[in-house]
């Protein structure tokens, strides 16, 4: 039987063993993820064993839902998954949209005026339900021979109506990453949620009043499940809402030092299956 607290021999980083949580929610990329993108074994097995014990488990990351595919397999029973940093919730398994949140199109264009601005040289992309687009200037990460390029004041219409506008993205190709985003919260953050999830200068902005944390409750709610009895891992400041909402949370050690100041407990790095160690300890 392993104590409340202990001390990894290999990462010395401190990390608890809480009671048994009734659902664990986890970022991706940098958190449950490995560098290269993929799930261990390891993180794997651990997922599994916590829905055979009954504790629900809910992916919630800054990436759209068609980046999902890396993890839909090891849902073993619900597939859930929180996207867009709170926009969207949508069931892996089925391939389908359940709930959510846009961002106005007349905030957003608020907030591309101010930007543009503050900071000369940004450009943008949009995120919704249907797809990816981009403004000729942004370079995206991820080039898509079916986004739509076009000036991104006609990409926040939606001349049909049917696709909500999840996430606004900004990125500036030599500003720091931290410095872009206090510039940007303290000239637009009133009319959105403005955040990063990425090592480079780029922001993520949703809807006011939509976060990771703002989602996670309302299907926790809906679920008859409490702060308290939610267990959360993260690493970057889109994180840090829901690690301060969550009855428990642990930063992995590679994490943003805002989020690592942010929370009570540390666990390894997303390469040494961090989130994997404390549900194993969870577990017993």
């Amino acid at each position: 039987m392993t104590s409340a607290t202990e001390l990894s021999q290999s990462t010395g980083v401190r990390t608890a063993a809480p009671a048994t949580p009734r659902l664990i929610a986890t970022d991706l990329d940098g958190t449950l993820l490995r560098d290269d993108k993929t799930v261990s074994k390891r993180t794997i097995a651990a997922l599994a064993a916590a829905e055979t014990a009954g504790i629900e488990v809910f992916f919630v990351t800054g990436r759209p839902a068609r980046w999902m595919s890396v993890v839909a397999e090891h849902t073993a029973r619900h597939g859930m998954a929180i996207v867009a940093n709170g926009a969207a919730v949508y069931d892996l398994h089925r391939d389908r949209l359940l709930a959510a949140y846009p961002l106005d199109a007349r905030d957003a264009l608020q907030v591309l005026e101010a930007l543009r601005a503050a900071v000369p040289g940004t450009t943008f992309a949009v995120e919704r339900t249907g797809g990816f687009a981009y403004d000729p200037d942004y370079v995206p990460y991820d080039p898509d021979v079916e986004a739509v390029v076009a000036p991104v004041e006609e990409l926040l219409v939606d001349a049909g109506g049917h696709q909500p506008l999840l996430k606004l993205l900004a990125k500036h190709p030599a500003i720091d990453p931290d410095v872009f985003l206090d510039t940007a919260r303290a000239v637009a953050g009133m009319y959105a949620e403005i955040t990063r999830s990425s090592p480079s200068a780029l922001l993520e902005i949703s809807g006011t009043g939509v976060s990771k944390a703002t989602t996670l409750a309302r299907c926790c709610a809906e679920r008859g499940i409490t702060a308290e009895e939610v267990v959360a891992f993260g690493d970057m400041p889109n994180d840090l809402e829901m690690l301060s909402w969550a009855g428990t949370s642990y930063a992995v050690a590679n994490a943003h030092p805002d989020v690592l100041a942010a929370t009570t407990h540390r666990t390894a790095a997303n390469d040494e299956d961090g989130v994997a160690a404390v549900i194993e300890r969870i577990l017993g």
